[in-house]
């Protein structure tokens, strides 16, 4: 049974960093494209990086690039989100998603984690 599981959530002030772990079972990870999506209260649920489960190819929504960084260890069968230099509004519950394109289209991915909570605040 596939499963997602996200941890590395927590209460950050402004301009720290912060990462988050999504540990995947039940699928073989480099056939499938992991994705991060963010959700804040009232909002849509935002794309926020994806990567090939093999390692490689990356995706980055406008509002993170340049602060956050996704990356895999295959062996661990771990997808990281390192986020730094983190402002109020990147506070949301962060979602790992696993799907079968490099997209930041949630419709396009199958499996979904229960999500953790990253809080930005003074």
């Amino acid at each position: 049974q596939e499963q997602l599981v996200e941890s590395g959530g927590g209460l950050v002030q402004p301009g720290e960093s912060l990462t988050l772990s999504c540990a995947t079972s039940g699928l073989t990870l480099d056939h499938w494209y992991i994705g991060w999506f963010r959700q804040a209260p009232g909002k849509e649920r935002e794309g926020v990086a994806c990567i090939n489960g093999g390692g490689g190819s990356t995706i980055y929504g406008d509002s993170v690039k340049g602060r956050f960084s996704i990356s895999v260890d295959g062996a661990k069968n771990l997808v990281y989100l390192q986020l730094n230099s983190l402002k109020p509004e990147d506070t949301a519950n962060y979602f790992c998603a696993a799907g079968e394109v490099a997209t930041l289209r949630e419709s396009l991915y199958d499996f979904w984690g229960q999500g953790t909570q990253v809080t930005v605040s003074s």
